[in-house]
């Protein structure tokens, strides 16, 4: 089996994120594999494991996308692509949808996976525009999967409990946090991976058309104003007051 597994590289959920102009302040950033695509990958090399085949990382983004592969490298992955875009915006998610499509309708792998959402963009839609781009199937949010030949078995997370779906390969699947627990690499793996190489491949080649969105610009959030305690002899007043904020200051009844 051919499984080519999707990762992004995000900043560390840990980092302090400031922005200027169009973008982020990259300096003193710590990029990580975004957590859910460390899921897909753990699945990924489960499989593997278990049935045999192979595991391609692949991983669109400018030169420091090639650290992710290395951590893929370093966890078990036979292979790494690297899809460089210098000019690479993750709000972008039509083209970066339309991208990693043409890669992998090129690749023709058996199973595709990653995670159901990537922590910066918080889309959730890529996975989905790259099977409706295949013309394959799309299942999210697992949280269990088998595989026999060609068929595909995935238990999924649905509102108030877990739906179980079948699909034929090739099938593009994502990765819920409880599918599995991602595994840590070893120090022979780490240093392994830095002698392993990436396959880069300058996404101008791919032939998949041009960026459709600009980020003129970006700002944080503005800040949450204090929250106001009530004072008042009892609970009956301190109600009353309640009531007269939500009406004529908030207006929500």
């Amino acid at each position: 089996m051919k499984i080519l597994v999707l990762i992004k590289q995000v900043p560390d959920t840990e980092t302090s994120i400031k922005v200027s102009g169009a973008g982020i302040v990259e300096a003193g950033i710590k990029w990580i594999v975004s957590p859910f695509d460390e899921h897909a990958l753990e699945e990924a090399l489960r499989l593997k494991e278990k049935t045999g085949g192979t595991v391609t990382a692949v991983s669109l983004g400018p030169d420091r996308a090639v650290e992710a592969l290395r951590t893929a490298y370093a966890l078990g992955a036979d292979a790494a692509v690297h899809i460089k875009d210098d000019s690479y915006n993750v709000l972008d998610i039509g083209y970066t949808a339309a991208v990693l499509a043409k890669y992998v309708e090129s690749d023709k792998p058996d199973l595709i996976l990653t995670g159901h959402v990537a922590i910066d963009s918080q889309s959730s839609m890529v996975p989905s525009m790259i099977a409706q781009a295949l013309g394959c199937a799309n299942i999210n949010n697992a949280i269990e999967l088998k595989v026999e030949g060609n068929k595909v078995s995935v238990k999924r997370e649905v509102e108030g409990g877990s739906a179980v779906m079948e699909a034929s390969t090739p099938v593009v699947i994502t990765a819920a946090k409880n599918l599995n627990e991602p595994r840590y690499p070893s120090l022979k793996g780490i240093m392994a991976a830095k002698k392993k190489q990436v396959d880069v491949k300058p996404v101008d080649s791919l032939g998949s058309g041009f960026p459709k969105v600009e980020v003129v610009s970006l700002e944080l959030p503005p800040p949450r104003p204090p929250g106001r305690i009530l004072e008042g002899d009892s609970p009956e007043t301190k109600a009353k007051d309640l009531v007269k904020a939500l009406r004529e200051e908030a207006k929500v009844i």
